[in-house]
């Protein structure tokens, strides 16, 4: 099957940068209610405002939702990914409010070859900023690949 991209295609050093969204009161409430998050400092405005943060933040699993679909429709990869293997060293470093604008910076990390020279497995770095450049959250992300296999 021909691929419009291969993990191939991909080096260890190259980085990437999505396009950013603005994190919304409806992101919050929709992901409180797909998930039963309902933790007052995300749902609750006077709750919140007694907290250090004084107002209401975005939960952090969907931060990293929102980092993986921005990466997803950035296309950086094209079709050459076969599967998600995992996730390692997420970290939330800041917290993330209504009304921020996150961006996802992507660095390929580390890139092997599998026992099936058509497959291979990469971890790429996610660092998740806000609008001012501050790293909000990271994490390695590794995927296995359609590699182009070798020519017979």
């Amino acid at each position: 099957m021909e691929h419009n991209k291969y993990g191939d295609d991909f080096n260890v050093g190259d980085i990437f940068t999505t396009p950013a969204i603005t994190v919304t009161e409806t992101h919050v409430v929709n992901w409180a209610g797909l998930t039963m998050d309902f933790y007052p400092l995300h749902m609750d405005k006077e709750y919140a405002a007694k907290t250090p943060f004084k107002e209401r933040l975005a939960h952090g699993p969907m931060i990293f939702g929102l980092a993986v679909g921005l990466v997803g429709m950035a296309g950086f990869a094209g079709d050459a990914a076969i599967a998600w293997l995992g996730v390692d060293n997420m970290r939330m470093h800041a917290p993330v409010k209504i009304g921020d604008t996150i961006t996802v910076v992507v660095e390929v990390m580390k890139k092997r070859t599998t026992s099936d020279p058509t497959r291979g497995v990469q971890t790429w770095k996610y660092t998740v900023k806000n609008q001012r450049g501050e790293t909000v959250m990271d994490l390695d992300y590794t995927m296995m690949f359609h590699m182009r296999g070798t020519e017979t």
